[in-house]
C-alpha cells in the first residue's frame, strides 16, 4: 500500500518499547503523531 504525503494513515497495531500493544487510532484527536520508517536500520546496508 502506498500512502501519499499529507493523507491520513490507516489504523494499525504495533508493540512499543515496553512490550505493550498500541494502535494509531488511540491517539486520534489527542496528540500529533509522526510516522517514520528506517528501512536500512539493522540490515547492514
Amino acid at each position: 500500500m502506498i500512502i501519499k504525503k499529507g493523507s491520513l494513515a490507516p489504523d494499525f497495531n504495533l508493540t512499543d518499547q515496553n512490550g505493550e500493544k498500541i494502535t494509531l487510532s488511540q491517539y486520534k484527536g489527542d496528540k500529533d503523531v509522526i510516522l517514520s520508517w528506517h528501512i536500512f536500520d539493522f540490515t547492514g546496508g
